[in-house]
C-alpha cells in the first residue's frame, strides 16, 4: 500500500526540486494569484459553505413565518426576496459550487496528476463564482433581490408586473455566474480525459471522476438554455424587445420551456456528484470495490442523457398538448431504472462487504433512505393527472427537498467527513459527528415529511401566510421544529470541523485503507501532489501491489519531472504517455479578468452603460493579454504546450 510522499526510488534533490518549482509566494500577492486546485478547491467549498449559511438563515426566517397562521414576522415584499435568493443560492450558489469545489480538489488527485489541464481558468472560475455571488447577495440589504422565485416565470418577472432592480439582479447574477460554471466544467473535461496518470484507461476510471465529467458535459449543454432566458429577459425589461410578452407576438411559455430545459438536467447535475461521493465513500467502509462498475458507469451516462427528455413534466398543468404528455410522462418512468440500478448496487455492496460503521458511511447510509423516498414521490408526478393535482402545493415542495437533500447534502456531508483527514491533515471527531448525523437525518424529516401531508391538504406553495381554517397550522408548525433540528444538526458538522482542524489529531496519509489515488499521498498533499505520478494497474490502485511499486522502487526519472513545473499528457481512452506538458505559475490575471466582468454586470445593472463600455474594454484587453503568446520557456497548460 502507497502510504509515503518519499517513496525510495526519488532523491532528496528531486525533492528539493519538486518543492521548489510547486511552491507559491507567502505573501497577499500568492495568496490571491494561486492556481493550485487544491487551494482553489478549498476556496469553492468554504465560499459554498458560506453562501449555504446565508440560504439556510433566510429559510429558517421563512420557516418562522410559517409556523403559525396570519403570522406578521415578514411582510410580503420581505418573504418573496428571501424565498427567492434561498432557493437561488442553494441552487446555483450553494449545490453546484459544493460540488465543484470537492472536484476541484480531488479530481487531479484521483487521476495522478499534479493540477487542473487549466489552472489559471479554474482561478478564474473561482473568483467569478465569488463575485457573481456577492453580486446577488448584496442586492438583498437595499431591498432589491430578486422576488419572483428561482424559477422566476414570465410574466411575473417583466418589467410591467415586477418593476425595479430585482430580476435585473436575477438575470445579470446567473448570466455573471454561468461563465464561470462554464469554465470549470471545460476544465474537468479535459483534465480528466488528458491528464491521467499512465495505465488508468477508461476502465480504471473512479466512478467520482465519471460522475464529475458526465457533470461538466450536462453542465454545457444545458446552460445555453438559461442563459439564453436571461439574455432575453434583460433584453425585454432594459430595452423593450417582447419575448415574453404576449400582446406584442411574444410567449411567456417559451421562458418555462427554455428554464426547464436547463432546469431538469440542473436536478442531475446537482445530485450526480453526489451519487460520485456514494461510490468514492463506500469501499472504503465496506473493504470491497462498488458492484457493478461497468453498469454504475453506463447507468451515470443514461442519467446525463435521458436527464434532457424530461423538461416538460414541470409543465403538465400549463395547457401543452396532451401527445407530448405521453413521451415526457414516459421518459421521466424510464430516468428512474438507472437511478434505481445505482441503489441496488450500493445496497449489494454493502451486503457483500464488511460494514466499518463510521460517520461518512452514516451519511451514506442517510442518503439511501432519505433519496429513495424522494424518487418514489418523483415517480408520482409522472403521471399526468397526479402532478396536475398537486403541482402548485406543498407536495413538490416535500419531494424536491427530499431529492435534493438527500442526493446532495448528505453525501456532501459524508464526503467532508471522507475527506476532511486528507483537506486538512486532522481527524475529526467521530462523537460530535454522530450527533451531527442524527440531528441532521431527525430534522430533515421532520421538517419535510409533514409537506407531503398539508401538500396533499390543499397548501399552496410560494405564498407568505395562510389562513387558519384550511387546519395547516400544525403541521406547519412541526415542519418549523424540525427546521431548527436540522440547523442544529448543520451547526454541529461546522464545530466539529472547526474542531477537527484547531484539535484534531494529525492524520495518516491513508485513515481509511481506501483505494483511490488521493489516498497514496500525504495528508494534506504537498503543492506537486505526488513525488512520482503513479502508473496505474488497476480499479483500486492503492489496494494494488504493482502500483505500489511503480511509485516506490519502479520510480523512473520521466514520471518524477522535478525539471520543472510538468505533468504528463495522456491519450484519452487507455491512459498512454504522451509528452510532459509544462504547467502556468501563479499570476494576477485570473482576479484581474473577474474583477473587470464584476464591473461591467454592475456598470449594467444600474445602466451606466458608459462605464459599462470601458469595463467591457477593460475585459477584452485582459483575455488578450492573457492569450498573447508567451515564450517556449514560459508556456502553460496543454492548451499551449
Amino acid at each position: 500500500m502507497v502510504t509515503t510522499s518519499t517513496p525510495p526510488g526519488v532523491s532528496r534533490v528531486d525533492l528539493a526540486r519538486l518543492t521548489e518549482h510547486w511552491a507559491e509566494p507567502r505573501s497577499l500577492r500568492g495568496w490571491f494569484s494561486t492556481v493550485d486546485h487544491k487551494r482553489i478547491g478549498r476556496r469553492y467549498l468554504v465560499t459554498a459553505g458560506v453562501f449555504f449559511v446565508l440560504a439556510g438563515l433566510s429559510a429558517l426566517a421563512m420557516r418562522t413565518q410559517l409556523a403559525r397562521p396570519e403570522a406578521g414576522l415578514l411582510s410580503p415584499e420581505e418573504y418573496n426576496q428571501l424565498f427567492t435568493m434561498h432557493g437561488t443560492a442553494m441552487i446555483f450558489l450553494f449545490a453546484t459550487p459544493m460540488l465543484f469545489g470537492f472536484g476541484n480538489y480531488l479530481v487531479p488527485l484521483m487521476i495522478g496528476a499534479r493540477d487542473m489541464a487549466f489552472p489559471r481558468l479554474n482561478a478564474f472560475g473561482y473568483w467569478v463564482f465569488l463575485f457573481a455571488g456577492l453580486f446577488m447577495w448584496a442586492s438583498l440589504p437595499f431591498g432589491a433581490a430578486p422576488n419572483s422565485g428561482w424559477f422566476a416565470y414570465a410574466p411575473l418577472n417583466s418589467e410591467q408586473h415586477n418593476p425595479g432592480l430585482h430580476m435585473d439582479v436575477y438575470a445579470l447574477g446567473l448570466l455573471f455566474l454561468g461563465i464561470s460554471t462554464t469554465a470549470a466544467s471545460i476544465n474537468f473535461i479535459v483534465t480528466a480525459l488528458k491528464l491521467r496518470a499512465p495505465g488508468m484507461s477508461l476502465n480504471r476510471v473512479p466512478l467520482f471522476v465519471w460522475a464529475i465529467v458526465a457533470t461538466a458535459f450536462m453542465v454545457i449543454f444545458a446552460l445555453p438554455a438559461l442563459n439564453l432566458d436571461n439574455a432575453m429577459l434583460f433584453l425585454d425589461r432594459r430595452f423593450d424587445t417582447h419575448f415574453f410578452d404576449p400582446s406584442a407576438g411574444g410567449n411567456v411559455l417559451l421562458w418555462q420551456h427554455l428554464f426547464w430545459i436547463f432546469g431538469h438536467p440542473d436536478v442531475y447535475i446537482i445530485v450526480m456528484p453526489g451519487l460520485g461521493i456514494v461510490s468514492a465513500v463506500l469501499p472504503a467502509f465496506t473493504r470491497r470495490g462498488v458492484v457493478g462498475y461497468p453498469l454504475i458507469v453506463l447507468s451515470i451516462v443514461a442519467i446525463a442523457i435521458i436527464s434532457f427528455g424530461v423538461w416538460v413534466h414541470h409543465m403538465f398543468a400549463t395547457g401543452l398538448p396532451q401527445l407530448s404528455y405521453s413521451f415526457f410522462s414516459a421518459a421521466s418512468t424510464i430516468i428512474t431504472i438507472p437511478s434505481g440500478l445505482q441503489i441496488f448496487a450500493w445496497l449489494a455492496t454493502m451486503l457483500l462487504g464488511r460494514l466499518i460503521i463510521r460517520v461518512p458511511l452514516l451519511f451514506v447510509v442517510g442518503f439511501i433512505v432519505t433519496f429513495v423516498l424522494g424518487g418514489v414521490t418523483g415517480t408520482m408526478f409522472a403521471l399526468t393527472a397526479f402532478d396536475q393535482q398537486v403541482t402548485d402545493t406543498y407536495f413538490v415542495v416535500a419531494h424536491f427537498h427530499y431529492v435534493l437533500i438527500g442526493g446532495a447534502v448528505f453525501p456532501m456531508l459524508a464526503g467532508i467527513y471522507y475527506w476532511l483527514p486528507k483537506i486538512t491533515g486532522r481527524m475529526y471527531h467521530e462523537g460530535l459527528g454522530r450527533w451531527a448525523f442524527w440531528l441532521v437525518f431527525a430534522g430533515m424529516h421532520v421538517t419535510f415529511f409533514p409537506m407531503h401531508l398539508y401538500g396533499l391538504f390543499g397548501m399552496p406553495r410560494r405564498v407568505y401566510t395562510y389562513a387558519s381554517e384550511p387546519g395547516w397550522g400544525g403541521w406547519n408548525l412541526v415542519s418549523t421544529i424540525g427546521s431548527y433540528v436540522l440547523a442544529l444538526g448543520l451547526l454541529l458538522v461546522l464545530v466539529g470541523v472547526v474542531h477537527a482542524v484547531r484539535r484534531g489529531r494529525p492524520a495518516p496519509p491513508d485513515p481509511w485503507r481506501a483505494d483511490t489515488l488521493e489516498w497514496a499521498t500525504t495528508s494534506p498533499p504537498e503543492p506537486y501532489n505526488f513525488p512520482v505520478l503513479p502508473r496505474v494497474h488497476s480499479l483500486h490502485p492503492v489496494w494494488d501491489e504493482r502500483t505500489a511499486e511503480s511509485t516506490g522502487e519502479g520510480a523512473t526519472a520521466d514520471r518524477i519531472l522535478s525539471e520543472g513545473r510538468n505533468t504528463l499528457l495522456t491519450s484519452e481512452l487507455d491512459a498512454r504517455v504522451e509528452r510532459p506538458v509544462p504547467m502556468p505559475e501563479s499570476t494576477l490575471k485570473p482576479l484581474v479578468l473577474a474583477a473587470a466582468l464584476l464591473v461591467l454586470f454592475a456598470a449594467l445593472l444600474v445602466a451606466w452603460y458608459p462605464v459599462a463600455a470601458v469595463a467591457a474594454v477593460v475585459v477584452a484587453a485582459t483575455i488578450a493579454v492573457w492569450l498573447w503568446p508567451a515564450g517556449p520557456s514560459r508556456t502553460s497548460g496543454v492548451a499551449t504546450p
